[in-house]
């Protein structure tokens, strides 16, 4: 089977601050040390389980995060920001068999979840179809499209709910921390986490998880902190403006419907040129 592997990191093992998370901080170089440890963790448990090729796309910040001289050499990883059409599905066809999704996050606004957010800080709401989602949904929505079914999600405990109530039960999941608040959680040390995501790799790979499928036509909306970046979004070709910070794009299908709402995200928030 043919397994991708899509990688946050506010989700990650022990993580619980911005210093964790953006390169330069404090604790950025220990955090990235705790990701490589969940991720090597989940492709051994893919592998036990009889994973024949294993895709990694990194999916945070400037798309660098991982050491890639520890990953395992089994897997490939997708690394840097620009271009990448899909961003944290980057890579995604109908080739692959299940996608996890690691050290993920909670969407914004959510009580208790460690930074939670959707995309960027800019960003109030984001609604596929009409449903409330975080980047948990945008990838299970991308991913489905192309019939590739979400089978591991690994984070908090809130954005575990958070896929349980869009997804369904059947897919296996890792809490490596309960949230207690957007910068503090309870954590569980990564000598005890690595074994829970492996085992549930493991596991994943026989789970009976079905794609998240989103009808067509289908529409997507995204709510803008500010009023600026709402004249800024609807510069882009099919992106409308239906409320002072909300736009909205009506495709045939979920990836033609986020192409441009992704474009004019990076438009409005000034990060279409970056590396």
């Amino acid at each position: 089977m043919k397994v991708m592997i899509a990688v946050d990191m506010e989700g990650a093992t022990g993580i619980t601050t911005w210093k964790d998370v953006i390169p330069g901080e404090m604790f950025y170089n220990q955090s990235r040390k705790l990701l490589t440890t969940d991720v090597n963790s989940a492709i051994e448990g893919a592998l036990e389980a009889g994973a024949s090729e294993i895709l990694v796309n990194e999916a945070h910040d400037g798309m660098r995060n991982l050491l890639l001289d520890e990953i395992n050499p089994k897997a490939r990883v997708i690394r840097g920001f620009g271009g990448k059409q899909l961003c944290m599905m980057e890579g995604i066809d109908e080739s692959f068999d299940k996608v996890f999704l690691l050290a993920y996050h909670a969407r914004a606004g959510t009580l208790g979840a460690i930074l939670n957010h959707t995309l960027l800080t800019d960003i109030h709401n984001f609604w596929i179809d009409g449903v409330l989602v975080g980047e948990g949904g945008i990838s299970a929505a991308l991913a489905g499209h192309f019939g590739v079914p979400v089978a591991l999600v690994t984070g908090d405990d809130k954005v575990v709910k958070e896929m349980r109530g869009l997804l369904g039960n059947d897919f296996e999941s890792v809490e490596v921390k309960k949230g207690i608040s957007r910068y503090s959680a309870d954590c569980i040390p990564p000598e005890v986490t690595g074994g829970m995501i492996k085992d549930a790799a493991r596991r994943a790979m026989f789970a009976n998880v079905k794609p998240y499928r989103v009808k067509s036509p289908c529409s997507i909306e995204v709510e803008f902190t500010s009023i600026e970046m709402g004249n800024m979004a609807c510069w882009v070709p099919m992106v409308e403006r239906v409320e002072p910070r909300k736009v909205r794009c009506t495709a045939n299908n979920v990836v033609d419907a986020w192409k441009p709402i992704w474009a004019s995200i990076l438009l409005a928030s000034g990060m279409g040129t970056r590396e």
